[in-house]
């Protein structure tokens, strides 16, 4: 099994021999290619646990979108981390203008075990034609069988709606258990006292936490308290900051119009929902990159710089270093959050290296050795 290899690898716990309970059941069904229609891809292939859950295959457009499982298609937005996703909560509308939560980056599905059935089924994902057709595959493996209907029930895989259902309880299950999220990361060991932060990474975190010198934490802080040692970084709210097309996404995979963002979530008709992606956890991101819903920017400091051109006035803050040139116009420019983005001075270069040190010690342990490559 190649998620045994890989928790091996990674000095985690040996996964349970027997799929006898949901999180087991789970976790195979995590790793099985044979739930993808040329059984190439499974749920790890693009949520690589050795990879800070993201998809680490480079593709003609680097790692920006994911290759589906046909050997041609490409998404057009970025697979975001599925660590930490377990804290979301669900999708609601907190008031007349302020969505919150939900899965997916527009939120439509509500939970985990909604998200984990939609790439069986997407077309230019995992491929399968339909419910029946991942039963059957399920079908196939004998230990599937018996988990099934030892853990649902003799008959649940004669019923193809059901089945699909628990199967996505079952990866819904796995992606709860703390592999996901073990809040180990060098901020969490000196929240414990066991470790202590350099100059610059102790900066970084004082700017993070200041409502008076960055805009950082106006989304990406869940808890009231600095201190709290369960912070996953996400209000989980929605805002359009402006970011631009991914002009070479769109050029390999031929998807023409504007991604709506939280406007193409079903469950959403207003208008001013457009260009409004979910805030994502920053547990990670400094080995998740790239960056943005469709992967436009390629390393951390050029996002941190990108929020900082609404604050400066100096020409060389409204030049994209990635491309030496300015930056390019958002996709859709209405509805931008100019209150939280206009939120604070401009950053000079120490300040800016600063939060990008910071953001380094939110990387899990198991992940800390990607930091240098």
């Amino acid at each position: 099994m190649r998620g045994l290899a890989i928790f091996l690898a990674l000095g985690l716990a040996t996964p349970a021999a027997a799929q006898d309970t949901l999180e087991a059941l789970g976790e195979a069904l995590f790793f099985d290619v044979n739930l993808s229609k040329n059984r190439t891809q499974s749920c790890a292939t693009c949520h690589d646990p050795a990879y800070g859950f993201v998809d680490p295959r480079e593709t003609e457009v680097g790692k920006a979108v994911s290759l589906g499982d046909d050997g041609v298609s490409l998404g057009d937005r970025t697979a975001p981390t599925a660590a930490y996703a377990m804290f979301a909560p669900g999708f609601s509308q907190v008031d007349e203008k302020m969505w919150v939560g939900g899965m997916f980056l527009d939120g439509r599905e509500a939970d985990l075990a909604g998200q984990a059935g939609g790439p069986p089924l997407n077309p230019i994902e995992m491929g399968m034609p339909d419910k029946a057709s991942v039963i059957a595959r399920l079908s196939e493996n004998s230990d599937y069988v018996a988990s099934f209907q030892a853990l649902f029930g003799e008959g649940i895989l004669t019923d193809t709606d059901a089945a699909y259902a628990a199967m996505t309880q079952s990866i819904a299950a796995f992606e709860k258990t703390e592999v996901f999220a073990p809040f180990d990361s060098k901020y969490d060991r000196f929240l414990k006292g066991e470790v202590t932060l350099s100059k610059e990474e102790e900066l970084g975190r004082v700017l993070f936490f200041s409502e008076q010198f960055t805009n950082c934490n106006l989304c990406h802080q869940l808890r009231v308290s600095p201190l709290a040692q369960d912070e996953t970084f996400a209000n989980y709210e929605y805002h359009n900051i402006g970011v631009p097309v991914n002009q070479a996404v769109r050029a390999a995979n031929g998807v023409t119009g504007r991604d709506l963002g939280l406007l193409a979530n079903p469950a959403v008709t207003d208008a001013a929902a457009g260009g409004r992606f979910k805030v994502p956890t920053l547990r990670n991101v400094a080995v998740t990159g790239p960056y943005m819903h469709n992967g436009v920017f390629q390393d951390l400091r050029t996002v941190v710089l990108f929020y900082n051109k609404y604050n400066s006035l100096a020409k060389a803050r409204q030049i994209n270093p990635e491309t030496g040139k300015p930056w390019r116009m958002p996709e859709i420019p209405q509805n931008l959050a100019v209150t939280e983005l206009t939120h604070g001075p401009a950053l000079d270069d120490k300040r800016v290296d600063a939060l990008v040190a910071f953001m380094k010690t939110l990387t899990d342990r198991r992940y800390e050795h990607l930091l240098e490559e």
